[in-house]
């Protein structure tokens, strides 16, 4: 059965989550206030995480929101009003690996300290490449820092620019990276090139691609080598080319996506989550792919995209994408966390949450965007 969004929130249960998702979860306390809820939420990040801590208090992280070379959180016991705390992570410093491109953090409860994990570039750059993205990962005895490096170097270097970190834990307690291998000097051939050539648009089309490798218990390397899980359609025909190939099709950008994954397992199959086109255009969307085994294979869905702009129905949001999940009593409940653009925040990135469900045939779906106003009485 669907659940709407102001049921769902009513029946929050907090949890303390050392891995998304499956986690126990406790009854919060009694409270009688009646908030009204309207997306997008007061806060400007783009590729927004989500993490509750267990103790009835939420926090977000993202790219921007006013931090310079660096990360902040916004904390909230509600999910409605979010309170600024502080910038948690300084980069392009003396004593740590990174310079510049401060981006998706991922902050991750495990064993009473949080580990915030981040892509930046390195300053390790002997061939003065042009992206030169990594990925690293600091602690803190705090949700809100400071974060200090756990080792002055990215957690590997797989020989091309990376992003997007996001970690699960497997129930056999094996930890899992995933990330998105960046475009940049990443020509790929296939149909949709072939088009783009014959159309005059582009002479070729970049490509950014998922993996996944299994990430060292003390996270600060990895065990053996990435599998390479999500790519771009090779085909015209394929169900999922027309969607994550609209940034070429429209003339936007030379480039395609897969990026912003985000991994959980619901009812014994993997879900993986992923965004598609240019991030800071309106054709920015979500769809998700399913496997048996944390590195797959998997396959995509024939119902994507599941969240994407609005406007071509009367809506006013674009660029949606780059989502984490909140899980809500153990896996059963779930909001979708993502950034995206409206007429009124122009270019600014800013946080939507929304309901999503899975259906009794493994089908995932988000109900959004949305920007109507909700009634929320917490409980």
């Amino acid at each position: 059965m669907k659940l709407s969004l102001s049921l769902v929130l009513l029946l929050v249960a907090i949890s303390c989550r050392e891995q998304p998702p499956s986690t126990d979860a406790a009854t919060p306390a009694a409270a009688t206030d009646s908030l009204a809820y309207q997306n997008p939420l007061d806060v400007q990040f783009g590729d927004p995480y989500i993490m509750d801590d267990g103790d009835g208090t939420y926090y977000l992280y993202g790219t921007g929101g006013g931090a310079e070379d660096g990360f902040s959180v916004y904390s909230s016991t509600n999910l409605i009003d979010w309170t600024y705390e502080n910038q948690i992570y300084y980069g392009n410093k003396d004593s740590t690996w990174n310079e510049s491109a401060f981006w998706a953090p991922e902050c991750y409860k495990f064993n009473d300290k949080y580990y915030l994990f981040y892509s930046a570039n390195w300053k390790v750059n002997p061939t003065n490449e042009g992206e030169n993205f990594h990925i690293g990962v600091a602690v803190s005895d705090s949700p809100t820092g400071p974060f200090d490096d756990l080792q002055d170097e990215p957690i590997f270097s797989p020989g091309y620019p990376i992003l997007d970190a996001n970690v699960y834990k497997d129930d056999d307690g094996k930890y899992y990276l995933y990330y998105s291998r960046a475009c940049y000097e990443h020509p790929v051939e296939s149909e949709v090139a072939d088009w783009a050539r014959e159309e005059g648009l582009f002479d070729e089309i970049e490509e950014s691609w998922i993996y996944g490798v299994e990430l060292a218990a003390d996270f600060k390397s990895v065990i053996g080598e990435p599998v390479l899980l999500l790519r771009p359609p090779l085909k015209m025909d394929d169900p999922n080319a027309e969607w994550e190939s609209r940034s070429v099709i429209s003339g936007e950008v030379n480039r395609r996506w897969t990026e912003g994954s985000f991994t959980f397992q619901h009812d014994g199959t993997y879900y993986m989550m992923y965004s598609a086109n240019f991030y800071a255009g309106p054709n920015y969307a979500v769809g998700y792919a399913t496997a048996a085994s944390p590195l797959g294979p998997y396959t995509k869905a024939t119902n994507n995209p599941v969240l994407e702009k609005n406007v071509d129905r009367g809506g006013e949001v674009t660029g949606t994408g780059h989502n984490s999940i909140l899980f809500l009593d153990g896996s059963d409940r779930m909001i979708c966390v993502y950034h995206g653009r409206t007429k009124s925040t122009g270019d600014e990135r800013v946080v939507f949450m929304d309901e999503m469900s899975i259906d009794d045939d493994g089908v995932l779906t988000v109900n959004g965007p949305t920007t109507e106003p909700k009634k929320i009485e917490l409980r």
